[in-house]
């Protein structure tokens, strides 16, 4: 039985670098490994020897089997690598230049996220950021947001799994995961974990159930900032926002705050501005964003003497702010990573 073994093992260690396809590779293997194999049939054999003979033969043949198993093994890779460099071609050179004689550029989005964060450090605001994945503390209870808030429907937000709850994160008990609606989660991570007085700003990604359209989609970006010192006031919040705007638009935009409701500032205003140096999209009043005044409520859960500290938060759409100063109709376009599109903001 070793001799037929040997002999086997010799053939296959003889044929298998001249095979050069995978498909040659398993005929090959099935005549000497297959049911009908050669060595199939020498193993078939062991059921004929005296039985104080067997276990010897099956260590035996256990051996020449391993040994018959990695020569297959190495084969296949190499047969894999051959198959895998027939389809992608030549190796390219990557110190070559580009083919393409266009520069790169940042994303428009990315342009006016850091043009606002340009803007704003000049007046002492500083950039923070937190994860897209939150929890229910963070993104509504610590924001004052009542149990019952449409918001926090299923319907409205991203839970990671609306029925599973985890323990030890909330301080009001167990909550849930989920793709954060806004930004503010990170003003209350902030407050949390440094002491006033604070100027932050909080751009990143946020998530919501809402059907894209022209001016809608379930992912988009924000910015909000979040201002807590003594004897912060309306005032100062109106200076700075007209300060952002004219920044942002030309010195001949205007802004005015409408009465409204938020549940983490009191009092709340929605911003309307206009700019009718923009054109068709200026020339009338147009909603753009919310503030208000931090909510005693909300200084008092993350540790703060309402008494002694105030402060005023307002967040934006960085994709309304784009679609204002480049003239873009739909909020879709700067999803499609269209190049035509794209290049005229390079």
């Amino acid at each position: 039985m070793e001799a037929e073994l040997q002999a086997i093992l010799a053939q296959v260690e003889r044929d298998l670098p001249e095979i050069q396809t995978p498909a040659a590779f398993e005929q090959y293997r099935a005549t000497i490994s297959g049911p009908n194999g050669s060595f199939t049939a020498v193993t078939k054999t062991i059921g004929k020897l005296p039985p104080a003979e067997r276990p010897t033969a099956g260590k035996l043949i256990n051996q020449y089997k391993t040994r018959l198993q990695e020569l297959y093994d190495a084969k296949f890779a190499q047969l894999e690598e051959l198959e895998l460099q027939k389809q992608i071609g030549p190796a390219v050179d990557v110190t070559l230049p580009s083919p393409d004689p266009q520069p790169g550029s940042t994303h428009l989005i990315t342009q006016v996220r850091e043009e606002i964060c340009r803007v704003m450090r000049k007046i002492g605001f500083t950039v923070a950021d937190g994860p897209e994945i939150e929890t229910e503390y963070y993104c509504f209870d610590a924001l004052n947001t009542p149990a019952d808030h449409p918001a926090r429907d299923a319907q409205d937000t991203y839970y990671m799994d609306p029925e599973a709850r985890i323990g030890n994160v909330s301080r009001k008990g167990t909550e849930r995961y989920l793709l954060r609606t806004h930004t503010s989660s990170v003003q209350i991570r902030t407050m949390l974990s440094e002491k006033p007085p604070l100027r932050i700003l909080c751009p990143g990604r946020c998530f919501r159930r809402d059907t894209a359209d022209a001016t809608h989609s379930a992912n988009f970006h924000q910015i909000e900032a979040l201002y807590v010192d003594r004897g912060v006031t309306v005032t100062d919040l109106k200076a700075d926002l007209d300060y952002l705007f004219k920044s942002l638009l030309g010195n001949e935009a205007q802004i005015r705050f409408r009465p409204h409701y938020f549940g983490y500032t009191e009092p709340s205003f929605e911003v309307d501005f206009k700019a009718s140096h923009l054109g068709k999209v200026g020339s009338d009043w147009i909603e753009i964003m919310g503030c208000g005044m931090v909510d005693p409520t909300v200084l008092e859960e993350v540790g703060l003497d309402p008494n002694e500290w105030s402060g005023y938060a307002f967040g934006l759409g960085i994709e309304r702010i784009a679609m204002t100063l480049y003239g873009v109709d739909d909020i879709r376009y700067l999803y499609q990573n269209d190049l035509r599109l794209l290049r005229q903001f390079a």
